[in-house]
């Protein structure tokens, strides 16, 4: 088994495509078609997860945060992150990182919070824009369906719940080729004439190279007249955030003891306590600042998230619970869904959990 095998195992779990713009996520460290020995999951990677990674004979860490998150000029270990990569390429380690990626999958980072909180009803607070593809293509009328099925095999035709999402618009026009000016079908210079369908589906934009691999094998054209758009529709499935709800409303101190105890938090920075039934709940996991408002529209009695500022509190204005609960005890139990994952794609492996605690902030 090498490092690709397991970055595919991973990917179906959440495809990198949908990582945010600003983020390093992948093989950061370490060459893909390397044997992998072991697997090591954690949340952060530093110096004295390199060292477990080595003394549990693990040649493959995959950790949430990207160790690589700024571009480095220089390797000379003045600072952990170049340390941390020198270690790893002296010890033939890889690593490889999630991050938003996993902050936006629906199987996630948010969805392990609402699971951890007993939360039901979820569903992505902030969807992620320009998630859905559309190809439009022309074939003749007597390959279409066969076009059409091979389409859907690569992944075409299913967003979130729905599925062969696609339409065909009968005899659109009749076309006539040769070698010398349009494309044509069979035997280069020879001369066909036909009457076309033009078939669109939809598909997520992670399938797009599938897609159209599928598009110019299975179609007869030499050359193939296509068009791929983004269109506007959001995915529920894929974006930051949740809002979620609990099976029965808890008043504000119950809320807040429950939070301490299930997410294994030593403190909670809050907002004025309005005396309201806490039922509908919004979360994200690390710095959640910027949904604020998302979760007010969504109606949230409480925002679940980290790394608030004193002026972010005043963005409650009386409405919702802002709840700040730490950064590492908002991801926590992201490297044990990690693991849970792998181990079901991989029975016959060693795939282990680290047992450090990489959080930086301590409390006193």
């Amino acid at each position: 088994m090498i490092v690709q095998d397991i970055i595919n195992h991973l990917e179906e779990l959440t495809p990198l495509n949908y990582a945010e713009d600003f983020d390093n996520v992948g093989l950061l460290v370490g060459d893909k078609t390397q044997d992998i020995t072991g697997i090591l999951v954690t949340l952060d990677t530093l110096e004295s997860i390199v060292d477990e990674a080595i003394s549990e004979n693990c040649n493959l860490i995959v950790s949430f945060h990207p160790i690589i998150f700024k571009g480095l000029k220089k390797l000379t270990g003045k600072n952990y992150v170049e340390r941390v990569v020198m270690k790893a390429i002296k010890h033939d380690i890889a690593i490889y990182s999630m991050h938003t990626a996993l902050d936006n999958s629906i199987q996630g980072v948010n969805s392990i919070i609402c699971n951890q909180l007993g939360l039901i009803n979820k569903q992505i607070l902030i969807p992620q824009p320009g998630t859905i593809k559309k190809l439009t293509t022309y074939v003749p009328k007597s390959e279409a369906q066969a076009l059409r099925m091979h389409l859907f095999e690569a992944g075409a035709g299913s967003i979130g719940n729905y599925n062969n999402c696609s339409f065909n618009v009968e005899g659109y026009g009749t076309y006539t080729g040769n070698a010398n000016s349009n494309p044509t079908k069979g035997k280069k210079g020879e001369m066909h004439t036909e009457e076309e369908t033009k078939i669109t589906v939809t598909f997520a934009k992670h399938l797009q190279s599938a897609v159209l691999q599928a598009l110019f094998k299975n179609h007869s054209y030499e050359e193939v007249a296509y068009e791929v758009t983004t269109i506007e529709n959001t995915n529920q499935n894929i974006g930051m955030g949740m809002i979620a709800e609990f099976p029965e409303p808890m008043n504000e101190l119950s809320f807040l003891n429950h939070l301490k105890s299930k997410m294994k938090t030593e403190s909670i920075r809050h907002s004025l306590l309005l005396d309201k039934p806490i039922k509908k709940v919004a979360v994200l996991g690390g710095s959640g600042s910027f949904a604020i408002n998302a979760a007010k529209a969504a109606g949230a009695e409480a925002f679940v998230t980290a790394d608030l500022k004193y002026h972010d509190f005043f963005s409650a204005e009386n409405r919702i619970l802002l709840t700040d609960i730490g950064h590492y005890e908002s991801e926590q139990f992201t490297k044990n869904e990690l693991v849970a994952h792998l181990t079901k794609k991989i029975t016959n492996f060693a795939i282990i959990l680290s047992k450090i605690n990489t959080n930086p902030v301590k409390y006193f």
